[in-house]
Parts: C-alpha cells; structure tokens; sequence
C-alpha cells in the first residue's frame, strides 16, 4: 500500500507528513516527507483545548470545545496535504491509505489498577470524506481500554527501519518530542520501549512561561547557562522513575516550581541535564547497551541537548540524518506504517512496549 502518514506533536509545532510503501511488515519504498506549520487559530485553539482537557474530570462529559478541536485538526490536516501532495506531483488517488495520529490533548497512564486516559483528537471520518481515502485513526484507545499506557506506538516502526537499513542489533532509538521516549530494538520483533521523562516539552514552558519566545531555538539559553546539579536531583525524584518499565507521561506531567529560583539560562541548562539524565537512566533500565544510539525528534535540533545525550549514555549518539534517515518525518512514517498494520489486522502494542499482557491490535478505519 501507499500510505500517507499524518503526525502533529505536543509542540503544536506543524503537521508532519510522510510516504511510505509498506505491507506494515516490510518497507518497500520511502515516499515523499514535508511539513507545514500549524495556523496560529488552530494552534490557539489546541492550547485552549488542552487546558480544559487537563481539569477534565473522570466521568463528566468531554469538553464541548473537543467536537470544534477535532474538526479544526482534520481541516488543519487536509489542507496540508493538499499543498503537500501536489508539490510532490501526486493526488489523492495515489494514496491507498492515510494514517492520522491526531493532536495529544490529554494522557494520564494507568495507575493502582485505574485504566489510563488518552486523548488525540482529528476527525477521522471528516478527513476521509474530504479526501476520498479511507482514514485509520484513534491508533492508543484500545491499548489503554486493556490496561496498557497507550504510549509509546512507534518502536514496531522503529525495528522496521532499523532493518531496512541493514542495522545490526541490539539498537536504540531515541525519540525526543514534548516527551523522550527510547526503544530498544533486539532483534527480530523483539522490542522495549518506554518514556524516559521530558524532551523539548519543559523547555518549551519554560521559555514560555517567562515571555522569552516558544522555545530555546538552537539552545541558545541553555548553551549559556549553567545546570543546578541539585535541581536535576530533585526533578528526579519524581516516583516515576522509580517505576519498572514499560511506563508512560503526558508532558505536563513535572512542575516548573524546582525552577522558579534560577536564570532562564540556568533554568534552561538544568532541563537539558534533566533529559539526559533521564535518558541515561532509561538506559539502564534496558539492561543492554545498544550499538548506538539514534536521535530523532525535535529534540535533535537543540545542539545542547544531543551534547547532553553525548556525554551522559553510554553508546554512541547519532543523529537520524547521520544513518540517512529523515529526522523530522520518522513519527509521521510510523503512523503511516501503524495504518498498514491496521487495515492488515497486525499488532501495533506490545506487552514490552505498552505493558498490554499480549501483542494487541489498535487503530480504526473509517471510509469515505
């Protein structure tokens, strides 16, 4: 199948789009990749959106401003690819299939046997009827209904790819989005995978927060400032790391607070030794040390950050592009390798991965 994959982060940053042609098995071709940035409405209106969905009570009906949102994200999405499918020279007869992913709003992972929540919103029945393609969507409801964390999807994808480039394992792959999450490819189908703690998402609250823009471009505070050892300890001594993997996080999920008494730039340093030690520590917990260690992600952007990863793990770190990989892309190629396995009833979760007690299904397919 020719598929077309649709992702759009926590960032609120654009919506990545990709092609892959995929059995969801093997991966025969990589289309065209590209992004287009979010409108300031609908990035406006997720941020609202996310803010009702975070005092959103167990029980009580979903916000009405869910139904505008999913709507917005469909047209957000289809006008994308419009733009983005004849810069390419193709229609939308030459997709079989989309996959969306649809905007996080809301994720709270399982907890002293209450099922997590997870929301990502997108009309998938809007999108296919303005496309004429069949939409698969709403990818983590089902892993959270069996008691999983919904998160992380992409590390099948991510075993995928690392064969289709003739990499030896074992492997690991760092994804650094809102939140950082690793898989560690084994060999064969044999993956782990979990979030390690924050990625860009901190930083860009931070930044936020303190009226200097929406985030650290280039890590240009954090390359001046100095990390406050004693504030990363303190960060770490969230209970979730104390927590056996697989696990899961929503990028609200850590305060500011430990902050409030440093510099931006200080402030800035400290998160980027935060994720790191995060990671280092997620690496630990694998119980193998990979052959290397790729970073995808927009993480991969901040020079800081992928200097923090250097020095703190224990493998090689490498950027996407150094393997010939597309950085930016590899989530919306996963959505659109998730679809395939959709529509071909494979597994996209995993007890390794979600913590699901045996390799589940997920996804639906709506039609035009």
């Amino acid at each position: 199948m020719r598929v077309l994959g649709f992702m759009t982060g926590t960032s609120l940053d654009a919506v990545d789009m990709a092609v892959l042609e995929t059995d969801g098995e093997e991966i025969a071709a990589f289309g065209a990749a590209g992004e287009r940035k979010l409108t300031d409405p609908t990035r406006d209106l997720m941020l609202e959106t996310t803010r009702q969905a975070l005092v959103w009570s167990r029980g009580a009906p979903p916000p009405a401003i869910f139904a505008e949102a999913e709507a917005a994200v469909a047209h957000e999405h289809f006008a994308a690819a419009e733009a983005f499918l004849a810069e390419h020279g193709l229609a939308w007869r030459d997709i079989d299939l989309i996959g969306m992913h649809g905007q996080t709003v809301l994720h709270e992972r399982p907890k002293d046997g209450v099922p997590g929540r997870t929301v990502q919103l997108g009309d998938g029945a809007l999108l296919a009827r303005l496309t004429g393609r069949p939409v698969a969507f709403d990818f983590r409801t089902a892993d959270v209904a069996a008691g999983g964390e919904g998160a992380p999807l992409a590390p099948i994808y991510h075993a995928a790819r690392a064969r289709a480039s003739g990499l030896e394992p074992p492997f690991a792959m760092l994804n650094v989005g809102g939140v950082a999450n690793v898989t560690l490819w084994s060999g064969g189908e044999e993956i782990a995978a979990f979030d390690t703690g924050p990625g860009n998402g901190m930083i860009d609250q931070l930044v936020q927060a303190r009226g200097a823009g929406r985030f650290d471009a280039g890590g240009r505070f954090a390359s001046v400032g100095r990390a406050d050892e004693g504030v990363v300890r303190a960060l770490l001594a969230h209970p979730y790391f104390s927590e056996p993997a697989p696990k899961s996080l929503d990028r609200y999920d850590f305060s500011l607070e430990p902050l409030e008494n440093l510099e931006l730039e200080d402030a800035c340093a400290t998160l980027v030794a935060f994720s790191a030690e995060a990671v280092r520590l997620g690496c630990e917990l694998m119980g193998q040390v990979p052959h290397a260690v790729v970073v995808s992600g927009g993480g991969r952007h901040n020079p800081e950050l992928m200097k923090a990863y250097a020095a703190r793990l224990p493998a090689p770190v490498k950027a996407a592009e150094d393997l010939g990989w597309r950085g930016d892309s590899i989530e919306a190629e996963a959505f659109a390798f998730l679809a395939a396995r959709t529509a071909r009833g494979l597994p996209i979760s995993f007890p390794k991965t979600t913590g699901v007690a045996h390799p589940m299904t997920g996804g639906r397919i709506v039609q035009p």
